[in-house]
């Protein structure tokens, strides 16, 4: 039976979450593609929408938003090209602990730090921005889940830590 050692745990764990950082800010590139394509699949449009659940008329709207914002103002989704930007950038920050999770454990401190940060902005921009109450949470589920793998991979850097404190071995790469 293969046994991983906290480094390779630390190392998949970091890639998962860089994965998901790369994947959720990507998608918010092609947005109103994607919401077209949500609206086709859900068969979503003027007239089903009413007699819908709540999310599938806020879904179509901000569709329908998005598509005569962008067709008047485009220079307003460079913002969500930003937006994708940040979260390829922030995977980027990964790989100093990919590397060696020990001495660059403060970028997990950091990205633990943003999860929780989630909560206040959503609970105070969802309401200024008119965001339903349920999209909120759906927000700051990416800071509740996203805190989790961090967690657990500060736990398994504080054991390498230990074990290199240990041997008398210093935070290097392998």
């Amino acid at each position: 039976m293969a046994r991983f050692t906290n480094l390779q745990i630390i190392r998949g764990i970091i890639v998962f979450f860089m994965v998901a950082l790369v994947v959720s800010g990507a998608t918010a590139f092609p947005i109103e593609s994607e919401l077209k394509l949500i609206c086709s699949i859900f068969h979503i449009d003027g007239d089903s929408v009413a007699g819908m659940p709540a999310i599938f008329r806020f879904v179509y709207d901000i569709k329908e938003a998005l598509i005569v914002t962008n067709q008047q103002y485009p220079q307003l989704a460079y913002g969500c090209d930003w937006l994708a930007f940040a979260h390829l950038v922030i995977a980027g920050m990964f790989v100093g602990p990919f590397i060696d999770p020990v001495r660059n454990k403060f970028v997990i401190y950091w990205g633990m730090f943003a999860c929780v940060a989630i909560l206040p902005l959503a609970f105070i921009c969802g309401p200024i921005r008119s965001m339903p109450f349920y999209w909120t949470l759906i927000d700051c589920s990416f800071g509740v889940f996203g805190i989790i793998p961090l967690i657990i991979c500060m736990k398994y850097i504080n054991k390498l830590e230990a074990e290199q404190k240990k041997t008398g071995q210093e935070s290097r790469e392998e």
